[in-house]
Formats: C-alpha cells, sequence, structure tokens
C-alpha cells in the first residue's frame, strides 16, 4: 500500500491510501484506526481517502500515529499487513509574541552613563521555533526615546542620553515591541510597558535661598531655649538631603543644631541673654551634607554660607541677686538681734527700681532670723545653738516694689560655728566593781570622755578626783582616756557593797568647761583570776542567832496572818439578810411591779390603778364596774385618818433600818412592805368580823358575775340551807 512521507497543514486536509489490491470493482474496504481515527480522520471505505474534520493546529498536538487496513468487503478477510504511518502537522504563525506582564518597574541612578543597564524584559512565542521564522522574535523600543534603547535580540532596556537629572525628570514611561518573524513584515507582535524611575544621587549642594537671616530674641529666654529656625534647600531626597549646621568659628552666646526631621537649623542659647548689655549678635552660619558621593565632589561646593543678625528685646526682669547662693558663718550663743549677714539683689532692667527683701518662713519655720526689708540685712531673732543644728538653711526673696510679680529667691546657707559651752562627760555607762582580794594599785577600770562641741585643734580632756580618796585614784593618760585603780586592797561587802567615786572632767578649749561624773563601784567576790562571781551583799548573822533573812520571813508571816484575819471579817460583814424583794426580776430604779390579777380576760374595767396610787381621792361608794350595782351589804368603815401618821411612822423606820444597814446594795432599789394600819379602806379580811353565819347570806348574786366566777357560784349557792331543804 501506497502512503505518503509527509503531511503537510492545509486549511483543507486530504490525502489518499491506495493498495495494489483494489481492481477498482469496489471489492475492497479501507479501514482507519489510531490517533483521531473515526473523529479527527475519516477514511473513505471504498477510495482510501482521507479526511480531517476539523482544522489542527500544532500547538495543541504536532503529530498523529495511524494505523490503515485493507480488507476483502465481502469476507472481512485482510488483503494486506497492517501499515503504521505518522502525520506530522507542519507550524504557520499563528501565535503572537508575549511578555509575562503587561506593566514592569524598574529604576537607574540618575546622572548614570550611556549604555547603563536598566531591566531586561523578554517575551515567549508559542510557535515552534526549530521551524522558519515564527519565533523568531525581535525587540524595538516604540516610546521613551532618546532616554532609552532597547537590545533588539535580548530586549535589554539601556540608557541612551547622558546626564539625565532626577531634579529635573524622575519618572519615565517606555513601551517595547516584541515582534516574530524576525521582524519581517507579517509578522505578528506583542508590546509590554516599563515605569523607570531614576534614583537619586548625591549630585546637588545645600544652599540657602536667602544669604542672610535676622531673629528677634527675649532677654529673658532660658539656656538651652530656641530663638529662631532657619533652612538651606536641598533637591535630593533621603540621606542624600541630609545637612548639618554649624556657627563658623563657634559662638559663646549662640548654638544652632539640626532638626532631623525638617532638616532646619535650630538656634539655641548657650549663655542668658542681657539687653542692658548687649543688644544685637552678628554671626555666620554654614551648612553641608553629610554624605557625600566621590562622584560628585569635584568641582562643585557641596556647602553653604548665609549670615544670622540676632536683636535682643528689653523685658521686665526680676531682681538679681549679686551671688547665688550665699554661705554665711555666725557663732552660736549669739544674742538675739545680733548681725548674721548681708544679701544685696538689683533690678537688671535699666530703670533699676527698688527692691525689697523678706524671708520665706516655710524655710524658717522656727523663726530665728529676721531680714532688714530695704538693705538685706540678715539679724537672730533667737540665740543659736550649734549642738541642736550646724547648719540653717534659709530663702531670701527679693520683690520688685513697683512689680510684685517679680520676684527672685536665693538659697542662705548659714553655718552656726562653735562656741565651748557644753562641758565634757563619760563617754558612756559604766558597770565597774571591785574585788574583795583585790590588791593596791590594781586596775579596775578605763574611761573616756565626749563633748559636743567641736573645738579647732581637736578635744583634750584632763581628769581629775575632786578629792583626796583613800579607796582609788586616777591616772590621766592623756589620750582623752584615764585609768581607775584602787588606792589600797581587801575591800568587804559586809562593810560597804558600793562606793561613789566623783571625777571631775575638764577641756582644754576656751572657756574651759568642766563637769562632774559619778563612776559607781560595786563591791564584789571574785575567784583568783579576778572574775567576778556576785556582787549581792552578804548575809550578815546577828548576836541572837537571827539572820535579816530569818527576819524578813517572820515579818512576811505576820503580815500574811493580818490579811487573813481582815479578809474573814470582811466576808462576815457581807452576809445579807433575806432579799427585800423575791422575784425572778431585780426591780431597780424606781421601777414599781405590780401582780394584780384582776376579774379574768374579759375584765378590762374592774379595777382602777389609780386608787392605789392616791387613796384619798378613792369614791367611799365606788363599785365594780363590772357588775351589777346592788348594794348587798353595808359598808362597815370608819373614816381614814387624814395624815396617816403611823404608815408614815412605820415607812420612815424601816427607811432608817436600810440606810444604817452596811449590807445593803449601794444602787436604789425598790423595798415592798405588807403593813395594814388602822382604818384601811380595804377594811379587816378577818372571818371573825363576817355576819354569824354563812346562812345570814345570799350568794344568788354570784350567778350574775359571768361565766369567771360559775364554779364559785355552784360552790356557795348550792350549800344554801334553803336549797338543802
Amino acid at each position: 500500500m501506497k502512503k505518503p512521507d509527509k503531511m503537510y497543514y492545509f486549511l483543507v486536509f486530504d490525502f489518499q491510501l491506495h493498495s495494489n489490491m483494489d481492481k477498482g470493482d469496489g471489492t475492497v474496504k479501507y479501514i482507519l484506526a489510531g490517533d483521531g481515527a473515526g473523529t479527527l480522520f475519516l477514511i473513505d471505505e471504498k477510495s482510501g481517502d482521507i479526511h480531517a474534520t476539523k482544522r489542527l493546529d500544532r500547538e495543541e498536538k504536532a503529530m498523529y500515529t495511524l494505523h490503515a487496513k485493507v480488507v476483502d468487503r465481502n469476507t472481512n478477510a485482510e488483503l494486506e499487513p497492517d501499515t503504521e504511518f505518522n502525520i506530522k502537522i507542519h507550524d504557520i504563525n499563528d501565535n503572537e509574541p508575549k511578555f509575562a506582564k503587561e506593566i514592569y518597574f524598574a529604576s537607574v541612578p540618575e546622572m548614570s552613563e550611556v549604555g547603563t543597564s536598566v531591566v531586561t524584559v523578554t517575551a515567549t512565542d508559542a510557535d515552534d521555533q526549530t521551524y522558519g521564522n515564527s519565533a523568531k522574535l525581535v525587540y524595538s523600543i516604540l516610546q521613551g526615546q532618546p532616554y532609552f534603547s532597547v537590545d533588539s535580540e535580548n530586549g535589554t532596556i539601556k540608557t541612551a542620553l547622558p546626564g539625565m537629572d532626577r531634579e529635573v525628570k524622575e519618572n519615565y514611561q517606555v513601551v517595547i515591541q516584541a515582534k516574530d518573524m524576525a521582524g519581517q513584515m507579517g509578522g505578528l507582535s506583542g508590546t509590554t510597558t516599563i515605569s523607570i524611575t531614576l534614583s537619586d544621587v548625591n549630585d546637588s549642594p545645600p544652599r540657602f535661598a536667602n544669604h542672610s537671616f535676622r531673629v528677634t530674641a527675649v532677654e529673658s529666654t532660658e539656656i538651652g531655649g530656641a530663638i529662631g529656625r532657619i533652612k538651606a534647600d536641598d533637591p535630593d531626597v533621603g540621606r542624600n538631603a541630609e545637612m548639618e549646621y554649624s556657627i563658623v568659628g563657634g559662638h559663646d552666646t549662640f548654638n544652632i543644631i539640626t532638626d532631623q526631621t525638617t532638616q532646619e537649623g535650630v538656634i539655641i542659647i548657650k549663655k542668658a541673654l542681657d539687653y542692658e548689655s548687649k543688644r544685637d549678635y552678628e554671626f555666620r552660619v554654614e551648612v553641608k551634607n553629610t554624605y557625600l558621593d566621590a562622584r560628585f565632589i569635584h568641582g562643585l561646593q557641596f556647602k553653604d554660607y548665609a549670615t544670622v543678625k540676632v536683636t535682643i528685646e528689653d523685658v521686665d526682669e526680676p531682681p538679681s541677686f549679686t551671688r547665688n547662693p550665699y554661705i554665711i558663718e555666725v557663732h552660736e550663743d549669739t544674742a538675739a538681734g545680733s548681725f548674721v549677714g548681708v544679701v544685696s539683689a538689683r533690678d537688671p532692667d535699666a530703670e533699676n527700681k527698688p527692691v525689697k527683701y523678706s524671708i520665706d518662713r516655710h524655710t524658717d519655720l522656727e523663726r530665728l532670723f529676721n531680714i532688714d526689708s530695704v538693705n538685706g540685712t540678715i539679724t537672730t531673732l533667737k540665740a543659736l545653738d550649734r549642738e541642736l543644728s550646724k547648719w540653717h538653711n534659709i530663702s531670701v526673696v527679693a520683690t520688685e516694689m513697683n512689680n510684685p510679680r517679680q520676684t527672685t529667691r536665693v538659697p542662705v546657707f548659714i553655718k552656726v560655728l562653735d562656741v565651748n559651752d557644753n562641758a565634757p562627760e563619760f563617754a558612756s555607762s559604766y558597770d565597774t566593781f571591785v574585788c574583795e582580794n583585790v590588791k593596791a594599785g590594781q586596775l579596775i577600770q578605763t574611761i573616756s570622755a565626749i563633748d559636743t562641741d567641736e573645738p579647732l585643734v581637736g578635744h583634750k580632756f584632763v581628769f581629775s578626783i575632786s578629792a583626796t580618796n583613800p579607796n582609788f585614784t586616777i591616772v590621766d593618760k592623756e589620750d582623752n582616756t584615764a585609768n581607775i585603780l584602787t588606792r589600797r586592797g581587801g575591800f568587804s561587802r559586809r562593810e560597804m557593797s558600793m562606793y561613789f567615786l566623783p571625777v571631775v572632767i575638764s577641756d582644754n578649749d576656751y572657756p574651759i568647761q568642766s563637769s562632774t561624773s559619778t563612776l559607781i563601784v560595786r563591791v564584789c567576790a571574785c575567784d583568783s583570776r579576778g572574775n567576778m562571781q556576785s556582787c549581792s551583799p552578804e548575809v550578815l548573822p546577828f548576836s541572837d542567832g537571827l539572820t535579816t533573812g530569818a527576819l524578813v520571813a517572820i515579818l512576811l508571816c505576820v503580815i500574811i496572818l493580818l490579811m487573813i484575819v481582815v479578809l474573814f471579817a470582811a466576808l462576815k460583814r457581807q452576809r445579807k439578810k433575806e432579799p427585800l424583794i423575791i422575784s425572778k426580776e431585780d426591780v431597780r430604779d424606781n421601777v414599781v411591779s405590780y401582780n394584780d390579777e384582776g376579774g379574768g380576760e374579759e375584765d378590762t374595767q374592774a379595777f382602777d390603778i389609780g386608787t392605789l396610787r392616791n387613796p384619798e381621792v378613792m369614791d367611799a361608794n365606788k363599785l365594780r364596774r363590772d357588775i351589777i350595782p346592788e348594794m348587798l351589804f353595808p359598808f362597815r368603815r370608819t373614816s381614814p385618818i387624814k395624815d396617816n401618821t403611823d404608815v408614815r411612822d412605820f415607812i420612815n423606820g424601816r427607811l432608817q433600818e436600810n440606810d444604817s444597814d452596811p449590807t445593803a446594795p449601794p444602787y436604789d432599789s425598790l423595798a415592798t412592805y405588807a403593813y395594814e394600819g388602822s382604818g384601811s379602806l380595804a377594811e379587816s379580811l378577818s372571818s371573825l368580823e363576817s355576819a354569824a353565819t354563812e346562812g345570814d347570806q345570799d350568794f344568788d348574786y354570784l350567778s350574775n358575775w359571768g361565766p369567771q366566777f360559775k364554779k364559785l357560784a355552784e360552790m356557795y349557792i348550792g350549800r344554801s340551807p334553803d336549797r338543802e331543804t
């Protein structure tokens, strides 16, 4: 079977297979199998013509492998072996070049030389690079000339113009084209845009727009305060625009520093300004870049100069002291009103207004000092004592008389000088003892002294004993200490357990001060090495055999017995009588307690307590208000005695008895007395004065007293003689 060696891509794809067995009678059948058979490629069974069903794209698949068969149409028997053949798709220029980005960003330093590489951009073409010129690209610049150029083969963009200045133009837009077919006519093309920025280099020196500046400052500006700013211009950016300002030759009153944020020169004060002494200043300021580019320093002066004139303005200044601070010395013990020192202040303004002085009393709470408001003389108000305070720190205020708001304070340190007005004394409290078996000339104590005074040549103390002492002596060591020695031996605690040794201590300052301090020496029992064992006085026996300890014990026993006797006597007297009130309650403070039951729960008006409070106002014929007012029996009573002398005598007697009772409680209490007395309103409760017999009485009235007396009515009415009959 014949087949083509090559197959080309056409808009209409068509070629033919033919077998030698085909006689043209239609008995031969052609069958196609493989890549795209039946879908992409179709074969005519009778003629063997192969057709493509659609347009082929090499970029999708560049080669297809197919198998052709020739069989008998009637029997399907193969007439020839399978034939394999390849269909290779040849490329045509149907793809344009493409860049990876639509826009690129790049930068190049300004003032770069011609041919300096900026950036390389490349495009890709999907066509076959091995066949023809479909994928051969050529680069060209469409926009950006004459500043930049592009390498036509590799797409590298380079500078094309010398001396490009960022300060003139900073940003450029360059359009690059890539065209296939080696740039020939009919080729396809693609473009991209490159944004190129010129980066800054230090090619511009700083320059002052004005070479003369005028600054005004008030004389009250504090040291370190800013009075003005100056600025130079530098078209560079970043660190290339950083500048440094300085005063040419320096200046004793002013200084200039650089504000790193604004790149301005800040003029500050180094020394206090004074309008009265100098009103105008002038100096030169230099500005330069802190970073220099070696490529551009030749032929250019990267610094500039300007003149600054400063004018001082006058202000109303507060008074100024001649010194600050003042240190004054004064001796202690000076009398009140003594001179201490003088402070002086003046108004620095041209008018020289008068000044008055005062002491800030918050710094002189004890009011030790005073100051003359006119001349500033400081005097004492009280005597000073260096031992209490060596220094006094006060503040003196100077105020303008015409403007009290203008004030100045100055510290005054007053040192109190020492005067020998204190006598020396023992440096500490000494615990001194001497052994009973001590020998003469034995050292028992070393003493020293202190003095609150401070002489200029140092302390020198002299020790001595005021009078000749038979027991002890003193040896001055001339180093402000002294030794106490025994003058004799054989001390005894029985004779004397303690000695008092007066020691005179004197200083050597003027006037000489001395004092007498007493050294207490105890007599103690010691061992053979001189170590103290006991300093308690020994118990000495008496002639009758009783020791002091025994006498003390006897005395204590007698005291204890006397205390026991007194205690028993007190307990006996404190035995109380029968309590006046036998009750669960302790009634005190004039509290009156009544225990009247009344006529029951429903009895709310049966008893008038006012009757007990004032018997004289009781109505003689008043009856109970809770029963029928019937007169059962006539009242048999005598008229009460108006003055109630018997009751009053009874109460007075009991009152005196309680007042004289030592066992009575010490607080107010209630005493209850059961005394009926003669002529009682209640009359006698004795049955002897009642009716002769119970039969003489009619108890029917009990039935009218209500349910509370029902039981009582049944008892008496039931026993009535008439009912029994």
